[in-house]
């Protein structure tokens, strides 16, 4: 009589007995979501800010792009050896380090004097953010192992993930406007207090008991092949693909991330194991995460442009023209992952997500120097919303499910790799295609204020079209890949790891 409901209530409360943060797990997820939501608006607030701080420090355009590229080539190239300290030293540790880490890069970059100042500074936010993203999500990850919860806890994290680059633009936009570009860095300081505080009352530090070696090896190649693909896309944005400074630097970063490939096949203690990104279903959603990370970064960078520069939209009013995107980002984040993925599984969300962002994006590529927001801009906007959420808030699940514990953090700095690494590409590609596109147009025609205003449209509608044309190959790639049905509970879950 004794035994009997001491062994069938052992599944469940010995796992949470395991897991000190189960009790608090909810205000765990908001100091998480602070935190993330920090990372992802550097990526897009500091760019409303550099028309005007390049006007008081005084630097050269040329030196403009290295404010941006200083940090995604540092966040870029350091995420998978940050993911794995996480996993090594203890994922508290390593998120309240990437936070003060942060803060003080961000203090400095505000406080910048000149540009060498403001480029170390971003170039020191990325080294931070690479230990404190990953930390981050796999926190997130070992933290909700209920299906349910775990669903809605990674809806919130994909809602953010996709609509806080636009947030950024808008935030940035208004600090730039109303208070000055220092503030778009000293912001910063303001989501890591809020975000140490909470990991230092609601985190407990669980020592790992995989403790090997760090691959040095590989961490080496891994960083530099990183670094040298990171470094080719943004070289693309100002140079010929055919300039030695982007194939180059590609073919180096393909080489390189080869030989990190065939180190990992023989290391006793790898960087990234292998069994992580060979699973089918992992391997599509870190695929998934990257092909909408590259349409995404494109919409961002060519509507932003359209919006100011067409339209007459100030900074803070093309801010505030992406918030039915996000709103309707969000509500499909949140739903899908809580509500269709355990009924239907990844396959069909993702891929139904994609085509829905083809659609808005190929409808988004009929606009012309005539279109106005309304008629031209607010559709497609909120269709693009509703299948990035549907896409994205899925895959960031699938990726990080099923990971044994001492995986977590290299499984969750992989998605991180696949969403910077996808922007960087994105914003390379679509740029070179918009500038082409631009050259042909205006070849042989007068140069006339509208013929200009015509091109600068045309170049933007042809980037519009190539990412509809991403959109559904990610579609069809995805689609074939990941497997279909609902995900089953998977033994593997971190909760169900003995500690």
């Amino acid at each position: 009589m004794t035994d009997s409901p001491t062994v069938a209530a052992e599944p469940v409360s010995s796992a949470q007995q395991e897991d000190p943060h189960h009790a608090r797990r909810w205000l765990i997820l908001v100091m998480i979501a602070f935190a993330q939501l920090m990372v992802v608006l550097d990526a897009t607030i500091v760019n409303i800010a550099l028309p005007t701080a390049q006007q008081e420090l005084g630097f050269s355009s040329d030196a403009r792009q290295w404010v941006v590229t200083a940090y995604a080539l540092a966040f870029g190239s350091l995420l998978l050896l940050g993911g794995r300290v996480a996993d090594l030293f203890g994922r508290k540790y390593a998120f309240l380090i990437g936070l003060a880490g942060f803060a003080a890069a961000s203090a400095v970059g505000g406080a910048a004097n000149g540009i060498e100042m403001l480029l170390i500074a971003r170039a020191a936010q990325g080294v931070f953010g690479a230990l404190l993203a990953p930390a981050a999500l796999s926190l997130l990850t070992t933290t909700f192992t209920d299906v349910k919860e775990r669903g809605r806890a990674f809806g919130v994290f994909g809602a953010i993930a996709g609509g806080g680059a636009a947030l950024g633009l808008l935030l940035g936009g208004v600090l730039t406007q109303y208070l000055d570009w220092r503030w778009c860095m000293f912001v910063n300081i303001v989501f890591a207090v809020i975000a140490f505080v909470g990991g230092l009352t609601l985190l407990k530090h669980r020592p790992s008991e995989h403790r090997p070696k760090l691959d040095l090896p590989g961490t080496i190649t891994a960083s530099a092949g990183l670094f040298m693909l990171v470094y080719g896309f943004a070289n693309a944005e100002t140079h010929d693909w055919s300039d030695v400074l982007v194939w180059g630097f590609l073919v180096a970063g393909v080489v390189l991330l080869g030989v990190f490939v065939a180190i990992q096949q023989r290391v006793g203690n790898p960087l990234l194991p292998l069994r992580v990104i060979l699973d089918r279903d992992r391997g599509g959603a870190y695929l998934a995460v990257f092909i909408v990370s590259i349409g995404m970064f494109g919409i961002f960078l060519f509507l932003t442009y359209y919006l100011q520069q067409n339209l007459g939209f100030s900074p803070v009013i093309s801010g505030v023209a992406y918030l039915p995107m996000v709103a309707a980002l969000m509500l499909t984040a949140t739903t899908s992952t809580a509500t269709l993925l355990p009924r239907f599984g990844a396959k069909p969300l993702v891929a139904i997500g994609m085509a829905a962002a083809a659609a808005g994006m190929f409808w988004l590529s009929m606009i012309d120097t005539s279109s106005t927001y309304l008629n031209g801009v607010l559709g497609p906007l909120i269709v693009i919303g509703l299948g990035i959420g549907l896409a994205m808030a899925p895959s960031m699940n699938v990726a990080t499910a099923g990971v044994d514990r001492h995986d977590a953090g290299v499984a969750s700095a992989t998605v991180n790799t696949s969403q910077q690494v996808g922007g960087s590409i994105g914003t390379a590609l679509l740029s070179s295609v918009a500038a082409n596109a631009a050259t042909s147009f205006l070849a042989g025609k007068q140069m006339t204020g509208q013929v200009v205003a015509e091109a600068a449209v045309h170049s933007y509608t042809t980037a519009f079209a190539w990412g509809a044309g991403i959109f559904i190959a990610g579609a069809v790639v995805c689609g074939l890949l990941l497997k279909p049905g609902a995900p089953a509970p998977s033994s593997g879950e971190p909760a169900a790891v003995h500690m």
